[in-house]
């Protein structure tokens, strides 16, 4: 390889890993509400047991 390869592999690699940089960032101030508790806590409704019936027929 000579250094203009090398060079360019570089710079490739320092435009990758800046965008990585900046999409890990904005996604990390997503995460706040992670912090904060749920309102919902529970299911409402009845509470019945499953019944599973074998087809007939």
């Amino acid at each position: 390889m000579s250094t203009d390869d090398t060079t360019a592999s570089d710079e490739m690699k320092r435009k990758f890993k800046e965008a990585l940089d900046k999409k890990n960032a904005q996604h990390r101030e997503g995460e706040a509400h992670l912090d904060g508790d749920s309102q919902v806590h529970g299911t409402h409704g009845a509470v019945t047991k499953r019944e599973f019936r074998r087809k007939s027929g």
